[in-house]
C-alpha cells in the first residue's frame, strides 16, 4: 500500500510539472523553458535583491555593443561573468535607445515623452529600473512622480500589464504574431523576463505574465528579441540590438 501511494504521488507531481513548466516555479532563479497556447517561450526570472541585474549600451571606447559576444567579452575583461542578457528596449538605427537610458546611475539618454506612431507610443508606455537592490517596471508618468534616481533604467512601450490588468489597447482579438520579449513585475519579488520564440499576439503575450502573476509587464520588442543563456548553452549573437539587459557575477557596483 506504501509503495502504491509514493507512486501515486509520483504520477502526480509529474504531471503538475507538464502543466505547469519549470519556468513557474516560484522563488526559482535561471532561465527556463515554457509552452503555452502552442507557442514556446523562455522565461527568465531573477530576484533584484539577489542578482546584479544591469543595462548596457556602450563599451569604455563609447562604441555600442550590439549584441552578446561583445558585452560577454568586456565583462569578462573585468573580472566579471556575463550569465544571462536579453535585448533590453528600442532602438534607432545608430543602436542608440529611443527613451530613457541610465547605467551606473548616469542617465544617457533623457525619458521620451513624445507622441507618435508605433509601439513604443502606444501610451502609456513605461521604464524598467533597478535601484539598491530593487527592480520595477513602472507606466512612465508614474515613474516620473517617483522623482527617483535609478541606478539602471531603461524605457520601452507599450506597458503590457498595468495593476494587474491587460493594457487597455491590447485586443483578445489582435492578428498580428512575432517573436517578442518582455518583462514584468511579479508577486514573488522577482523579475521575469519572457521571450516567445514563436510568432505570438500581444495580447497573449500579455496574458502569460499574468499567469507568471506578473501585475506590471512592459514589452522590451519584438521581431529582433533575442537571449543570452549559458545555462541554456543558447546565444542569439547574430542579430544586431542596441541596449541590453544583463545579470552579471563579479563586478564591482
Amino acid at each position: 500500500m506504501r509503495i502504491l501511494q509514493h507512486t501515486f504521488k509520483a504520477v502526480v507531481a509529474f504531471f503538475a510539472t507538464c502543466m505547469t513548466g519549470p519556468a513557474l516555479a516560484q522563488g526559482a532563479a535561471g532561465c527556463a523553458p515554457l509552452a503555452r497556447g502552442g507557442a514556446n517561450y523562455v522565461v527568465c526570472a531573477f530576484n533584484p535583491a539577489r542578482s546584479d541585474i544591469r543595462v548596457f549600451w556602450r563599451d569604455e571606447a563609447g562604441d555600442s555593443f550590439a549584441g552578446f559576444d561583445r558585452l560577454a567579452t568586456s565583462v569578462e575583461g573585468r573580472g566579471g561573468r556575463l550569465t544571462f542578457a536579453m535585448n533590453a528596449g528600442m532602438y534607432l538605427p545608430d543602436l542608440s535607445p529611443v527613451g530613457l537610458f541610465v547605467e551606473r546611475g548616469q542617465e544617457l539618454r533623457p525619458i521620451n515623452r513624445r507622441d507618435g506612431k508605433g509601439n513604443f507610443n502606444l501610451k502609456p508606455n513605461g521604464v524598467f529600473w533597478v535601484r539598491d537592490g530593487k527592480a520595477g517596471v513602472t507606466d512612465t508618468q508614474k515613474f516620473l512622480a517617483m522623482n527617483m534616481r535609478p541606478d539602471y533604467a531603461t524605457q520601452s512601450g507599450p506597458m503590457l500589464v498595468i495593476g494587474g490588468k491587460i493594457h487597455p489597447k491590447i485586443h483578445a482579438d489582435g492578428v498580428s504574431e512575432k517573436t517578442r520579449n518582455g518583462v514584468g513585475q511579479c508577486e514573488d519579488g522577482q523579475v521575469r523576463f519572457v521571450i516567445a520564440d514563436d510568432p505570438v499576439t500581444f495580447h497573449a503575450f500579455a496574458s502569460l505574465f499574468l499567469e507568471l502573476k506578473c501585475p506590471d509587464a512592459l514589452f522590451l520588442d519584438g521581431s529582433v528579441s533575442a537571449l543570452y543563456s549559458p545555462a541554456l548553452k543558447r546565444n542569439d549573437g547574430w542579430k544586431s540590438i542596441g541596449p541590453i539587459v544583463g545579470v552579471v557575477e563579479g563586478l564591482k557596483k
